[in-house]
């Protein structure tokens, strides 16, 4: 039979279930098993793409075109699970359906309630990722904190499908904190009470995931065991890791956790191969170079707004044996008349301007993108910034003062980047963008043709706005390279700065496919452009010490 891993969160929220999930996941199919990962969000929104990055960090998209939580994100980075709506559950989808099959009469008059209705389409969605033939294990992240109103549909519906199909073949792994009080000295006792707050929704943890700073010392295990009925094997500690989060598979395989929740599950399998994700680490904690990549962004005071973005970059500084330091500029800092561009990116080895969306700080995107094409400094832009890369040359290299997206500024006369005309009178903004996979096809001799070593690419895309193909023939006249276009040859994919090291912009995601196992191609080459404009690694791993 398939076997069912549910991971939840006692305590609060942000513990890292999410990498939880992606490590188990992880060490799954380094034991040769097939996984699909599933995210539950408890939230009325039928999915992440209209909120505010400020309130929800980035919108993960897959290849389907569906908007994301973040920590799909983490699941395409640590496993190979395929990735599509079906493996996003949100409260609003679970609801929309109940109610549509509710007006349709399909369920024949009867009162529609909580149980059977609403947990019934949960566990329906919770099976459907791993229904194929090839499926080992389905590993089930609920979201939000054992005890939120909001969660309670989803932990019951996890709860009848641990009794109908038996402890053997769906398992519970609940993620606790263990805080240091004053003194350093750590505390039980909320990892206790979250257990208990699982058992009362009558789920039995099986194995425990204990975050910590340090170490949670056997003691402490054992006495945590004792006070919740989880075996010791299963009580695991997931300390503060000091070198990336990619070494936490490993860290719960030094403790067994795999081989537990095997056993538990009577899975047979072969011995862990944990190679790339030794090798991952060991290129991280022993860099031959240092880079310093300045993000130019909006949302900056939110670390997880562009997670895939910081992500991709450590990939690439992984292919390219380099420590990469992300230094995070507000765009609007830059916007001031009196701001030196060349203090600011003092030091900088490359500058990468991710999406975004509005008006606000565009200016200074423009501004840093002018520096970093007339200095020289490697520049890549994704989404909005290949569309800043056309508005600065429009202004600068055309002459056209007034060049914008009318995004910004509606009434432009030079409105360089527009909707499509399909776009324009859309009322409604949830799911209407260009979204997901597409193919791009590489022109010949470009840098983007020579990384990719291919004549097309399929990647995701999120935005709404595009080049206008009405200036076209003026950005390509006066040089500016359009590198990549769309299969019909409508729209710009790419563009390139001439006579430049690395200036490219694209305006699909490729962070949202970027591994540290298999880095991004263009993150891969963006950080090794940066670690040849740092004189070949000048500034060495032991400058910074």
């Amino acid at each position: 039979m398939k076997k069912l891993i549910f991971v939840t969160g006692g305590v609060c929220s942000s513990l890292g279930k999410g990498i939880t999930a992606s490590s188990i996941g992880a060490l799954m199919e380094s034991r040769g098993l097939s996984v699909r990962m599933v995210k539950i969000d408890p939230y009325l929104n039928v999915d992440a793409g209209t909120m505010s990055p400020y309130q929800h960090g980035e919108v993960y998209v897959t290849d389907d075109g569906a908007e994301t939580d973040l920590d799909l994100g983490n699941y395409g980075r640590y496993t190979n699970s395929p990735l599509s709506k079906v493996n996003s559950i949100t409260t609003g989808q679970v609801y929309q359906s109940v109610i549509n099959k509710e007006r349709e009469g399909r369920f024949l008059g009867r009162t529609v309630q909580v149980i059977p209705h609403i947990t019934d389409e949960i566990k329906s969605r919770i099976l459907a990722p791993g229904k194929e033939d090839d499926v080992d294990i389905t590993i089930v992240e609920i979201g939000g904190t054992v005890g939120d109103m909001e969660s309670i549909p989803f932990l019951e519906a996890a709860r009848q499908l641990i009794h109908e199909m038996g402890k053997q073949n769906a398992v519970s792994v609940h993620v606790t904190l263990i805080p240091a009080v004053s003194g350093g000295e750590l505390k039980t006792k909320p990892t206790q009470h979250a257990v208990k707050e699982l058992q009362e929704v009558g789920i039995q943890p099986d194995a425990l995931v204990l975050r910590s700073g340090e170490p949670i010392e056997e003691g402490m295990r054992r006495k945590i065991a004792g006070f919740t009925n989880v075996e010791f094997e299963g009580v695991v500690s997931a300390h503060d890791v000091k070198t990336t989060i990619y070494e936490i598979p490993l860290v719960f395989h030094e403790q067994g956790l795999d081989t537990f929740l095997l056993k538990k599950m009577n899975v047979e399998s072969r011995h862990a191969d944990l190679r790339p994700w030794q090798d991952v680490v060991r290129k991280f904690a022993e860099p031959k170079h240092r880079v310093r990549i300045g993000v130019v962004g909006k949302y900056m005071e939110l670390h997880d707004a562009y997670k895939s973005v910081w992500e991709a970059l450590y990939h690439g500084g992984i292919a390219n044996q380099a420590a990469v330091e992300i230094v995070k500029i507000d765009s609007g800092r830059l916007e001031a008349d009196n701001a030196d561009m060349a203090q600011i990116f003092a030091d900088i080895d490359g500058i990468l301007v991710p999406g975004g969306y509005g008006q606000r700080g565009s200016g200074g995107m423009v501004k840093a993108a002018r520096y970093a094409r007339e200095q020289g400094l490697p520049y890549f832009g994704i989404c909005l910034g290949l569309q800043i890369m056309v508005i600065e040359w429009a202004r600068d290299i055309l002459e056209w003062a007034d060049a914008d997206s009318t995004e910004f500024n509606p009434d432009s006369p030079h409105a360089v980047v527009s909707l499509l005309e399909d776009q324009i009178d859309v009322k409604s903004y949830g799911g209407t963008q260009r979204l997901g996979k597409s193919e791009s096809i590489l022109k010949d001799g470009t840098l983007i043709r020579k990384i990719y070593g291919g004549e097309s690419v399929w990647e995701r895309h999120r935005h709404r706005y595009e080049v206008s193909n009405a200036y076209r023939a003026d950005l390509e006249r006066t040089g500016l390279g359009i590198a990549a276009l769309t299969p019909d040859g409508s729209l710009v994919e790419a563009i390139e700065w001439p006579d430049h090291p690395w200036g490219l912009g694209v305006q699909f995601h490729p962070e949202f496919k970027s591994r540290p196992i298999s880095p991004a191609p263009l993150f891969k080459g963006f950080i090794g452009a940066c670690v040849a404009h740092n004189a070949g690694g000048a500034r060495a791993a032991h400058a910074s010490d």
